[in-house]
C-alpha cells in the first residue's frame, strides 16, 4: 500500500492584518507621515493626469492612484541607504523614497523645504521629458531614478528590474552592510521568468532582497484569476524557500508592520522575503479613465475598492484619536494642491494667443536636441592613468603560451589587485576552471568571489547588471555559450546596454560579459553562434575580440577598467592555440579602439577578427595575393579603428570582410555599410564579404563545415576578386 504524507512549507507564509488596537497603539507621528505622504503622492499624480489630459506629457502615464498605501507603508520601514526599484507604475514608490530621504517628518501644514520642492519639480520635469528632469527627460514616467535617495530606477519591462535589484542586494551583503533591496512589481510580473529565476537565486544565496508584489488584480485587463491557478501570489515564495507575507495593501499600517518584519528578517541575514499587498489602481493601465470605461471592470467593483480608500481610512483614525481635526485633514489636501500648482508653474506658461487658462511647457525647459545621443557610452576618462601597451611597445619578456592559460592568468592577476572583481556563471567554481579552464585557480584563491550560479542566465546576468550599477563591485559574468544571450536578451540589451543613456548618461555600468563562440566544435545550432553582429547593433556595449594570448591580456585588462559594459568574445578554437604572451607582466591595457595589422599589403584590405584572423592569414598565404590583413580587435561602433581601416582602403581600394558566422546576424553587414559611406571615393569595387550560410551550424561534421566560413571560403573570395580584377584590366 502506498502512503501519503502531507508536506508543509519550509518557510513562514502568513497573512498580517491590523485591528483597531494596532491603530490606537500606532505612533501619532507615524500616522501623520502616512497621511501627508499619501496625500502628496496622490495630488502629484492627479496633477500629472491633468497635464496628460491636455497633451503636456508625452507617452503613457501609468498612475498609481489608489495604491499609495503599499508604497508609503513599505518605504516608511526603510532607510535612505536601502535601495528600491520598481515597474512602469512606479511614481508612488519613487516619490515615497525621495520624500523619506529628504523630509522624513513631512508635514504639509508647515513650509516645505526647498530640497523637497526641487525634487518634486525634477520628478515632474522628468515625467514631462524636460531637461531639468533627473535623467534629462530621457526616462519619462516609466524610468525614474535618483540614486542619492536609494531609488535605483523604475522599469518599463515587466519583471525587468527584478534581477537588477538582486544585484544591489548582493552588493549590500558583500559590502558587509545591513542594507536591503526592495523590488516592486505587479501581479503580471509574478509569472515572468526573470522574476522567478531571481527568487530562486536570491533564496539560494540568501540575499537581502524583498519581492514586493502589488496585486492590483489586473495585468492591463487580464484578471489574476485568468493568469494563474494560484492567485495568492505570495505562494510563489514558498517554492524557493523564501519567507512570505500577504497583507491588505489598502491598509498602510498593516503594510508598514509587515515590511518592518520582513526587513528585520533580511537585516538579520535570514535571506529574501516576499510581500504580497492587495491593492487597487483606480484608473486604467494608463491615463485618467477607470477600467470600467474599457469594459473589463464593473463600476460596482471600483466603488467597493474606493470605499476602502487608504487616505480616507488614515484620516478617520487621525480624527478619531484627536490627532487632527477634519478641518486640518482638509487643509493637508489643500496644501498639497497649492504646492503642486507652484511646482507646475515653474515649468508652464500661458499659450501665447491661446484660450484663457491654456498652458504650454516653457520652451526653455525642453532639452537640446543635440542631447539625444550623448552618453550612450562613457568618455573613457578612466583610462587617463592606464598603462597602454601594444606589441610594438611592450618591453617585458614574452613566451609562447596557450591562449586559455592567458585567460586564467590575467583574471587571477586582476582579482589579486582588485578586491571588487567578482566572477559568476555556471560551473565557474568547479571542474578545475569551469568547462574550458578559464577560471582555473580562482575558486581556491578567491572562494567568496567566484560564484557558481544556477542555470538562469536572465537572473544572474541581471544580477551582475545590478552589481555594476551599484558601483562598489565589478562583475565578470560568463555565458557558457554565446547563444545563451538570447535567454538573457532583456537584461543585456534593454537593461544593461541602455542603462547609462536611459538615465541621463551618468550611470557607469562596469560590467564584463565573457562569452565563447564554438563554431566547428560539433555543438550544433544552439551552442555555436557568433554574437558580434547582434551586440554591435544594440546601443551601449563595447565589444572586444582577442585572437592572441598577448591581446587577450591587454583587452581583458581594458574591459575590466572600462566603465561601460564590455562583451569579451572568445573562440573555442583559440583556447588550445599557442602564441606569444607576457611572462610576468599582466598589468597593461591594449589601446581602446586600436586594430592590429597582422600582415601589411597593397592590393586588398581584409578585415576580420577572432579565429577567422588565422584562417584569413592562411588563405592569403595560399593565394599569394598582397593583402593587408587587419585584425579589428575592437568591434563596437564607438571603438572601431577607422584611421587604420581608412589608410588601408586608400592604399588598396578593395575591401573584403571575413567572418565565420551566418549571414543573418552578420557583423560585416553593418561594417560594410559604414565603410562605403566613409570611404566610397576610394573604393574601386563593391565591398565583398565572406560569411557562413544562412542556417545555424548543424551537429553533423559535414553539415557544420558547410555552414561556416574558414580558409577555403576566404581563398575562394580572394580568387574571385583577383579574377574579376584581371578581367576588368
Amino acid at each position: 500500500m502506498t502512503t501519503r504524507e502531507q508536506l508543509t512549507p519550509a518557510v513562514e507564509w502568513v497573512r498580517l492584518s491590523t485591528t483597531q488596537a494596532d491603530w490606537d497603539a500606532a505612533d501619532a507621528g507615524l500616522l501623520r507621515r502616512m497621511l501627508d505622504q499619501m496625500v502628496l503622492i496622490r495630488t502629484f499624480e492627479e496633477y500629472v493626469l491633468d497635464l496628460s489630459a491636455v497633451g503636456l506629457t508625452h507617452g503613457p502615464v501609468h498612475s498609481s492612484i489608489g495604491q499609495e498605501a503599499g508604497a508609503v507603508g513599505s518605504v516608511l520601514a526603510l532607510r535612505s541607504t536601502d535601495t528600491v526599484n520598481g515597474s512602469h507604475r512606479g511614481h508612488h514608490q519613487f516619490l515615497a523614497k525621495v520624500v523619506n530621504h529628504l523630509s522624513p517628518d513631512l508635514d504639509l501644514l508647515q513650509p516645505i523645504g526647498e530640497d523637497l520642492r526641487e525634487a518634486l519639480l525634477r520628478t515632474l520635469a522628468e515625467i514631462c521629458g524636460l531637461a531639468r528632469g533627473f535623467s534629462g527627460g530621457r526616462g519619462g514616467s516609466m524610468h525614474l531614478q535618483w540614486l542619492p535617495a536609494g531609488a535605483t530606477g523604475t522599469n518599463a519591462i515587466v519583471g525587468g528590474g527584478v534581477p537588477i535589484a538582486g544585484g544591489y542586494a548582493w552588493a549590500h551583503r558583500f559590502a558587509a552592510t545591513t542594507d536591503v533591496s526592495v523590488t516592486y512589481f505587479g501581479d503580471g510580473a509574478v509569472n515572468i521568468g526573470s522574476t522567478l529565476e531571481t527568487m530562486n537565486l536570491a533564496g539560494a544565496w540568501r540575499l537581502p532582497l524583498c519581492f514586493f508584489i502589488e496585486n492590483n488584480r489586473y495585468a492591463v485587463s487580464t484578471h489574476v484569476d485568468e493568469a494563474t491557478a494560484e492567485p495568492r501570489l505570495s505562494a510563489r515564495g514558498l517554492g524557493f524557500g523564501v519567507a512570505s507575507w500577504k497583507v491588505d495593501g489598502m491598509d498602510p499600517l498593516a503594510v508598514y508592520l509587515t515590511t518592518r518584519a520582513a526587513v528585520e528578517h533580511m537585516r538579520g541575514g535570514a535571506g529574501p522575503t516576499v510581500i504580497e499587498a492587495d491593492v487597487y489602481r483606480y484608473f486604467h493601465q494608463n491615463g485618467g479613465f477607470p477600467g470600467s470605461a474599457f469594459g473589463y471592470r464593473s463600476k460596482d467593483e471600483e466603488a467597493a475598492w474606493r470605499a476602502r480608500d487608504p487616505i480616507a481610512a488614515v484620516s478617520r483614525h487621525l480624527i478619531r484619536r484627536g490627532i487632527l481635526s477634519q478641518e486640518e485633514v482638509s487643509s493637508v489636501t489643500a496644501a498639497a494642491k497649492v504646492l503642486m500648482a507652484e511646482v507646475g508653474d515653474v515649468l508652464l506658461e500661458p499659450v501665447p494667443g491661446g484660450k484663457p487658462g491654456q498652458k504650454r511647457i516653457k520652451p526653455s525647459e525642453w532639452p537640446d536636441a543635440a542631447f539625444a545621443e550623448v552618453g550612450i557610452r562613457g568618455d573613457l576618462s578612466e583610462f587617463a592613468d592606464a598603462r597602454i601597451e601594444d606589441t610594438d611597445t611592450f618591453a617585458g619578456p614574452v613566451e609562447d603560451q596557450k591562449f586559455i592559460t592567458a585567460v586564467a592568468r590575467v583574471m587571477h592577476r586582476r582579482m589579486t589587485t582588485d578586491p571588487g572583481i567578482v566572477v559568476m556563471g555556471e560551473d565557474v567554481h568547479r571542474l578545475n576552471g569551469g568547462t574550458n579552464g578559464a577560471t582555473r585557480g580562482l575558486p581556491e584563491d578567491f572562494p567568496d568571489r567566484v560564484l557558481g550560479t544556477p542555470i538562469s542566465e536572465n537572473a544572474f546576468a541581471g544580477l551582475g547588471g545590478g552589481i555594476a550599477l551599484d558601483g562598489r563591485f565589478r562583475p565578470v559574468v560568463e555565458f557558457m555559450y554565446a547563444d545563451f544571450m538570447w535567454v538573457a536578451a532583456d537584461q543585456l540589451f534593454n537593461q544593461i546596454g541602455k542603462a547609462r543613456h536611459m538615465f541621463g548618461g551618468r550611470s557607469d555600468v562596469p560590467f564584463v560579459l565573457r562569452s565563447k563562440v564554438a563554431m566547428g566544435t560539433g555543438y550544433g545550432s544552439q551552442h555555436s553562434m557568433d554574437p558580434a553582429g547582434v551586440f554591435a547593433t544594440n546601443p551601449g556595449w563595447r565589444i572586444v575580440a582577442p585572437s592572441t594570448p598577448f591581446d587577450y591580456v591587454g583587452l581583458m585588462n581594458a574591459a575590466l577598467r572600462c566603465k561601460d559594459p564590455v562583451v569579451v568574445l572568445e573562440h573555442v578554437d583559440l583556447y588550445t592555440s599557442i602564441g606569444p604572451a607576457p611572462v610576468d607582466d599582466l598589468d597593461y591595457c591594449l589601446p581602446v579602439g586600436k586594430a592590429a595589422v597582422r600582415r601589411p599589403g597593397s592590393d586588398l584590405t581584409i578585415l576580420t577578427y577572432l579565429q577567422m584572423t588565422n584562417f584569413v592569414l592562411d588563405a592569403v598565404e595560399r593565394t599569394g595575393v598582397d593583402a593587408e590583413v587587419i585584425d579589428l580587435r575592437w568591434l563596437d561602433r564607438a571603438s572601431i579603428d577607422w584611421d587604420t581601416i581608412g589608410r588601408s582602403v586608400e592604399k588598396t581600394n578593395h575591401v573584403l570582410i571575413a567572418e565565420q558566422g551566418p549571414r543573418g546576424t552578420s557583423y560585416g553587414g553593418w561594417l560594410a555599410d559604414e565603410i562605403q559611406r566613409r570611404f566610397f571615393d576610394h573604393l574601386d569595387a563593391p565591398i565583398e564579404r565572406v560569411t557562413g550560410g544562412e542556417a545555424s551550424p548543424s551537429i553533423s561534421k559535414v553539415l557544420e563545415r558547410a555552414a561556416i566560413a574558414q580558409t577555403a571560403e576566404v581563398v575562394a573570395a580572394i580568387e574571385a576578386l583577383t579574377a574579376e580584377e584581371s578581367s576588368d584590366g
